[in-house]
Order: C-alpha cells, then sequence, then structure tokens
C-alpha cells in the first residue's frame, strides 16, 4: 500500500472536548548519553508536538539542562539512579528508547531494563544505538507484537542478518515475521512491514537528509502511538506525515532541519483533523 495524505486524515481526529492530557498518553524516553544528548531533544520534542499527553525523558544528568531549556513541558530523570528507571517507566504507555543511548554498559543495562520490565499494555519503540544493543547481546523482545523497530540499513544489516544487498522487500518481510515486531526500515523512501501489510512511503526529500531526522520520527511514531489507535495505520501515519512536512518546508529551504519538523507538526496535524 502507498501512503498518501488519505491515511493521515483517517488517522489524525479531531480531539474529544472532554478530554485531559492522560487521554493522548503518556511516553517514557530514553536516552541521549553526554555525547548525544541533542538525538533524545529531538525526539522528545517531536513527541511532545505530536501530541503526547505527558512526556518524560530519562538522559544523562549532563542533559536536564539543555532539556528543560529547549522543551519545558517535558519531565526529566536521571539514567544514573535506578530508582528514577522504575517511577518514570511504571505509568508509561509508550516507551522509547535508543536515540543517542551509546552502547557502553550503562546503555546495555538500561535496555534490559525496558526489555525486562515492558508490560503487555506498553508498547517499545526501540531506535539507533539501542538497536545495534539488540543485535549485538542478541536480546529477545518480550511483546514483539507491541514493539516497533526504526532502523536505517546498516542497522537493519545488525539486526537482521542480511546485507545491503540482500536486503529485498521479500527477505526484509521474511525476517520481520521471523522477529515479529513492526518494522521501519528508513532510506530515502521509507518501507513500513507492518503486523498486517507492507506500506510504501511516497514523501520525503533530499533536504532531509541530515543528522537527527531519525529521531524526530521516533519521536513522531511514539507521539502518535499514545494518542492513536495503536497499530500499522499509526505508525505509517507518523513515517508519512514527517515526509510531508520535510517536502512542504523543502519548497523554500534548501535544507530541512529536524526540528523545523517538529515545529510544523502541531499545524498539519491540525490541518488534517478537519480535512
Amino acid at each position: 500500500m502507498e501512503l498518501n495524505e488519505q491515511l493521515l486524515q483517517q488517522v489524525i481526529t479531531p480531539r474529544p472536548i472532554e478530554s485531559h492530557k492522560g487521554t493522548f498518553g503518556k511516553v517514557l524516553l530514553i536516552g541521549g548519553n553526554e555525547q548525544f544528548g541533542g538525538a533524545i531533544i529531538m525526539s522528545a520534542l517531536a513527541a511532545v508536538h505530536s501530541g503526547a499527553g505527558l512526556t518524560t525523558v530519562v538522559t544523562d544528568p549532563n542533559n536536564h539542562v539543555a532539556v528543560h531549556s529547549h522543551l519545558p513541558e517535558a519531565m526529566v530523570g536521571d539514567w544514573t539512579n535506578k530508582e528514577t528507571w522504575y517511577s518514570a517507566f511504571e505509568d508509561a504507555d509508550v516507551l522509547l528508547i535508543g536515540p543517542g543511548l551509546g552502547t557502553n554498559q550503562q546503555s546495555l543495562e538500561l535496555l534490559q531494563f525496558v526489555l525486562t520490565n515492558q508490560t503487555k499494555k506498553q508498547w517499545l519503540v526501540i531506535d539507533g544505538s539501542a538497536l545495534t544493543l539488540l543485535a549485538t547481546h542478541s536480546l529477545d523482545l518480550p511483546y514483539p507484537e507491541h514493539t516497533v523497530l526504526t532502523p536505517h540499513q546498516m542497522e537493519w544489516q545488525r539486526v537482521s542478518g542480511l546485507s545491503l544487498e540482500e536486503q529485498s522487500r521479500e527477505n526484509n518481510q521474511l525476517k520481520q515475521q521471523e522477529l515479529g515486531a513492526s518494522l521501519v526500515l528508513k532510506s530515502h523512501q521509507t518501507t513500513i512491514y507492518g503486523q498486517n501489510g507492507i506500506y510504501y512511503n511516497t514523501a520525503g526529500s533530499p533536504a532531509m537528509a541530515i543528522g537527527g531526522m531519525g529521531d524526530t520520527l521516533a519521536g513522531m511514531i511514539t507521539g502518535f502511538l499514545a494518542q492513536f489507535p495503536k497499530n500499522d495505520q499509526t505508525i505509517s501515519a507518523a513515517v508519512y506525515l514527517h515526509s510531508f512536512i520535510g517536502d512542504q518546508l523543502a519548497k523554500e529551504r534548501y535544507v530541512v532541519l529536524p526540528t523545523e519538523i517538529s515545529q510544523q507538526i502541531p499545524r498539519w496535524m491540525h490541518y488534517f483533523s478537519q480535512r
């Protein structure tokens, strides 16, 4: 199925008059080591601008001031304090781990904690270096049907064992079905291998080829899953809207920044909710 604007109209519905922040889901984002704090900040910006009701960022203490500065709407937790892990984890509807996480022992322990404690009601998005850790340490997914993997092609090579040359749609689908998780395989034309089909992104621009785009996409997927039905269509809508906004901005920009996309999310969600 090719993605188009009609999908956005179906998924992005008007908000109920009788609603509160809990209505739109609680999300927990884990990532951002001392070197790559910007990654988790961009994910959090995207999740909040996508409409997640409550957003908590568990990150390296060196990033706390930056998170508060860029996104006062988000709560912040210290990832060196294991008590923080439990308190932040318990109430989350959707979890995102990986942007800027790194691959050291601390990073591995955080991922193992998430995989050990995820409940059946929680959805999990795995991105960035968490995918490398998943592959390197052969970690199992507790609830694959409630898990979304968002690799680029090199990360998918590590997770799937498929070389770049072997990554045909048929091989990718077979491996996705073996893993059981939904797969958002990022490339110049991102393809979603969902629980009920394959979805082809028809939007996107070379202007979006810049660091942080994947972090922003992961945050959007997380925010969408927090508030809309948890299915292939919602995941695909987040992917398509991300690229659609990039296309709109690229009409007047040689380069589109990830943070510019996040700033435009509420405008376009409103637009499609009224169609």
